[in-house]
């Protein structure tokens, strides 16, 4: 059965392997590489994980079948200029033969939770232009577009 569950200390090596494999199916994708050095809010290694572990404005959800991971999502709280606070969804990943079982649909749940439990006045979710599949997911766990990033690319520097 599908569930959702907060990760430990003991789960971060199997963070760390499907942070790798977000990054390897993202990367290629129009806007991966940036969103991968910008917005990804947790970098595939130990040295990071275990620290966003440790917050109270953070959270990682981890999505099993039968207690085995096979999922993992992030978000983090931004206090805003007004004081408000903002969930921002960095990471949330299904391996794919596991997909469209409601994995993710947990995840996003309990992401959603941990915002509400921690006052917050939305939740920001991250989709790269194209992956409809990503769209359609968040489409239908509730999330709506609020605004369109634009970007121009330039050349080299070096």
């Amino acid at each position: 059965m599908e569930n959702a569950r907060a990760a430990t200390p003991a789960d971060i090596p199997r963070i760390v392997e499907l942070a790798h494999a977000l990054r390897s199916e993202l990367r290629d994708m129009r806007g991966g590489g940036l969103w991968e050095t910008r917005e990804a809010r947790l970098r595939p290694n130990a040295e990071s994980v275990g620290p966003f572990l440790a917050r109270d404005d953070t959270y990682i959800a981890l999505g099993t079948i039968d207690d085995a991971v096979i999922g993992y999502g992030t978000v983090d709280i931004e206090v805003l200029e007004d004081g408000s606070r903002l969930g921002v969804v960095g990471d949330l990943f299904v391996e794919d033969g596991a997909r469209a079982v409601g994995v993710g649909e947990a995840i996003a749940d309990a992401l959603v939770a941990f915002c509400t439990a921690g006052g917050c006045v939305g939740v920001d979710a991250f989709a790269l232009p194209g992956h409809r599949t990503a769209k359609n997911f968040f489409e239908r766990s509730g999330f709506t577009a609020r605004a369109l990033l634009m970007h121009k690319r330039l050349p080299d520097p070096t």
